[in-house]
């Protein structure tokens, strides 16, 4: 199982990766938060828990009946790409990953797989 700062340092690696959060999805609250510098990781998080929230209870009200999971989220801007994938931890809880990337300098299909990697060993 990875730790926090491992998985952080990970994200980071992907090619075009500008700044990345671990965040509580319970609470809302940055667990832990590397890259660009001015942001406020604890708005950042409470902001990323709501859409992901929004977006939850958006799908489930567009199935009725069924479970909705969110495996991951992507939002494209006219500047790159925002990523977000829930996880479930055996130790801290709910979590959610969150990276932003350039859009010049990332592969999209590659920054999905490697996150999709590395939750993966964050849950094992």
């Amino acid at each position: 199982m990875l730790g926090i700062d491992t998985c952080l340092a990970e994200v980071m690696a992907i090619p075009g990766a500008q700044n990345a959060i671990l965040v509580d999805q319970t609470s809302g609250m940055a667990v832990a938060f590397t890259g660009a510098v001015g942001v406020d990781a604890d708005r950042l998080a409470a902001a990323l828990t709501e859409a992901l929230r929004a977006t939850t209870d958006g799908l489930a009200r567009s199935c009725p009946g069924e479970a909705v999971r969110i495996d991951d989220m992507l939002v494209t801007t006219d500047r790159g790409y925002h990523l977000l994938r829930p996880l479930d931890t055996v130790v801290e809880g709910p979590l959610v990953i969150h990276v932003r990337l350039d859009r010049e300098r990332s592969n999209l299909a590659l920054a999905r797989h490697r996150l999709r990697s590395i939750s993966g060993q964050m849950t094992s």
